[in-house]
């Protein structure tokens, strides 16, 4: 870690990330009060850091994830969550039916799978940070990559055809994560 040279580093890091990190709590299983909750919480908790950390990005991730760990611990949050569940992510006004089934599709995967495609598609971090930040190997967190991916195509895909729209392109936009290696 360096020294602090101040509170700048933090607004920074606020302003790059705070809405990436609130999707990733939507993405633990959070609702978005929640989610704004457990990101009060990292940033009181990264101000009163007394030096600066090495990555301070990665950093508050993994510090925001612990919290939204321990934060859904609670019987009584789970309760909530449990009674949201179906508002996973709030709707805009200006978003398209593809967006909608895209969020609907997301929704559906397993958390683990969920919480892979939100770190590497939104957070942009790659399959071994990833793996850092949840202790997992590159490879099995590339698995779930792919796997999450097929899944979200498939869904978008049968939610075209339920819907009677073609997708074509946006389906295709879905690579799947070759693996990083033998296994």
């Amino acid at each position: 870690m360096n020294k602090t040279t101040g509170h700048d580093w933090r607004a920074r890091l606020y302003e790059e990330r705070a809405a990436q990190l609130l999707l990733y709590g939507r993405a633990l299983g959070l609702s978005h009060g929640e989610a704004e909750d457990v990101l009060q919480e990292t940033f009181l908790a990264l101000l009163r850091l007394e030096t600066v950390p090495d990555q301070p990005s990665h950093y508050a991730v993994r510090a925001f994830r612990h919290r939204a760990l321990n934060y859904r611990r609670g019987l009584w949050r789970r309760l909530t969550r449990e009674l949201e569940s179906h508002r996973w992510f709030e709707r805009a006004d200006g978003e398209s039916p593809l967006e909608r089934a895209a969020m609907r599709c997301l929704a559906r995967l397993p958390a683990e799978q969920r919480e892979v495609i939100v770190l590497k598609i939104w957070h942009e971090h790659t399959f071994e940070e990833i793996g850092a930040l949840l202790e997992l190997s590159p490879n099995t967190v590339a698995g779930r990559y792919r796997y999450g991916l097929q899944k979200l195509r498939a869904c978008l895909k049968g939610d075209a055809h339920e819907r009677n729209e073609l997708l074509g392109t946006s389906a295709e936009v879905l690579e799947t994560a070759q693996p990083l290696g033998p296994a």
